[in-house]
């Protein structure tokens, strides 16, 4: 156990909170290190499913999300918080602290015919979680994929798995393309209800039943508000207003996984957990902006490379350990969540694989510079963007990976200064070529790096199973 110490630089009010029962503890705003008592804290990682970067009220949108606002005041706001264009690239990035075009993950999702998914050999957070001692769990959304049995979430590190393998389920039905995908502990699930609501219920359940001996690494991850654009009649009622229906019923659905947030939040609380965990929230990409979605100044949306993309609403609380009302404006990435979870939990850090992430916790909790001045935003064979300090590089329409620079003219080159021109408006390529040239290396290095994407089409004649993910 690490060494207890008291720190006097932090201490609310001007008053020293006195230790209890000889446990040496600060509980102040603004505390760079968990508490004594917190020291193994129970993580509770939510994630939405394309949610519009200025689709939440603390960020101005018309649509309520009341608890997303209230634990987003309560902690600290990740306002420079990337991920991939698309969603299976982001979750392979969390589960593994690596960026996917290390494991051929960089292009498209993982689909239901895919016969491939998140590489065996990868060490994923439940893996490094479990292995210190934590009850890990996974209710919502997988993606990353379920043609064998060894690639399923039981399988991956979860103790426990409730919910769908695939993306664009129907939320009432859980069918995909004519195959059912619901889910318990990787066994046909055949529970009914809208899906939001099914995997709060599970998420609270799980936090209710917990092994109270271990910490809990639950990673709840709703597929909200993905399309198919579907919400209970009461909510898209609230939202009558809304004359654009694509926008009313996306609404709805934000509105409903907020509420579903809140009763995981509730639950937390009555369980009296709330100084010991630690809950992030993020989407998993920009939004869609022709599918309900909007995100505000930022350029374009989900599937591209620009700020609108691959910036997230993104948020980390955790009472009397991250300051409230904290904003923390240096850029972060999806990767770095991995190795700074496995140092606060205490886990094992070695690991065959070299990671891509970063230990991000003195930026998130104490406001230093981000760990590191480069960000891969992604890399495919013809296109790719780079973030170096404030530049950012967007490529298109380029051979990228092989072993000459490819020859100006005839690709896309995209040069912003994001602190200057943020929502990238101005393209500098042409004043500033020497930096181009310095970016596109370090761009051709990685793709140099990168394993061929595995994306592929629907084989001819493939047929649906009648249940995803079931094996003979």
């Amino acid at each position: 156990m690490r060494r207890l110490f008291l720190s006097l630089r932090h201490v609310a009010g001007g008053r020293l909170m006195l230790p209890l029962l000889g446990a040496l503890c600060v509980l102040a705003a603004g505390t760079s290190r968990p508490a004594a008592s917190a020291e193994r804290p129970n993580i509770v990682f939510i994630v939405a499913d394309d949610l519009g970067w200025s689709d939440v009220g603390y960020h101005g949108s018309e649509i309520k999300t009341p608890n997303i606002d209230r634990i987003a005041a309560s902690g600290v706001k990740l306002e420079q918080f990337y991920v991939m264009p698309v969603c299976s690239p982001t979750r392979a990035c969390l589960m593994t602290g690596r960026y996917p075009m290390r494991m051929g993950l960089q292009t498209g999702v993982v689909r239901p015919w895919a016969q491939y998914g998140l590489p065996l050999n990868e060490r994923t957070l439940p893996q490094a979680l479990k292995e210190a001692g934590y009850e890990t769990a996974i209710t919502g959304k997988w993606h990353l994929g379920h043609f064998q049995r060894a690639y399923l979430p039981t399988s991956r590190g979860f103790d426990h798995q409730y919910g769908h393998y695939n993306g664009a389920i129907d939320y009432f039905t859980h069918v995909r393309d004519g195959g059912f995908d619901w889910h318990r502990d990787d066994k046909v699930c055949r529970d009914e209800g809208y899906s939001t609501d099914l995997i709060g219920s599970e998420a609270v359940r799980l936090i209710e039943n917990r092994d109270r001996s271990r910490p809990l690494f639950l990673y709840v991850t709703f597929n909200a508000p993905h399309t198919p654009l579907q919400a209970p009649q009461e909510y898209l009622d609230r939202y009558a207003g809304i004359a654009d229906l694509q926008r009313r019923r996306y609404a709805a659905m934000v509105t409903c996984e907020d509420d579903n947030i809140g009763r995981i939040h509730a639950a937390l609380e009555k369980q009296g957990m709330l100084r010991n965990t630690l809950v992030i929230f993020s989407s998993d990409n920009g939004g869609p902006v022709r599918l309900g979605a909007t995100n505000g100044p930022l350029r374009a949306g989900k599937g591209t490379l620009y700020e609108g993309g691959v910036r997230v609403t993104a948020w980390a609380s955790w009472p009397g350990t991250l300051r409230a009302g904290g904003t923390v404006t240096e850029p972060l990435q999806m990767v770095d969540w991995y190795p700074t979870l496995l140092k606060l939990a205490g886990a094992r850090a070695e690991q065959p694989l070299p990671i891509d992430g970063r230990d991000a916790w003195e930026t998130i909790a104490n406001g230093k510079t981000s760990p590191r001045s480069e960000w891969l935003l992604n890399v495919e064979p013809r296109e790719g963007a780079i973030r170096s300090g404030p530049w950012k590089l967007v490529v298109a329409n380029t051979p990228l990976g092989g072993t000459e620079l490819p020859p100006p003219g005839g690709g896309t080159y995209e040069l912003f200064n994001l602190h200057q021109d943020p929502y990238e408006k101005t393209n500098l390529a042409a004043q500033e070529p020497a930096r181009v040239e310095i970016m596109l290396r370090r761009l051709h290095e990685f793709a140099r790096q990168a394993v061929p994407p595995k994306a592929a089409p629907a084989p001819p004649g493939f047929i649906s199973p009648a249940v995803w993910g079931e094996m003979d």
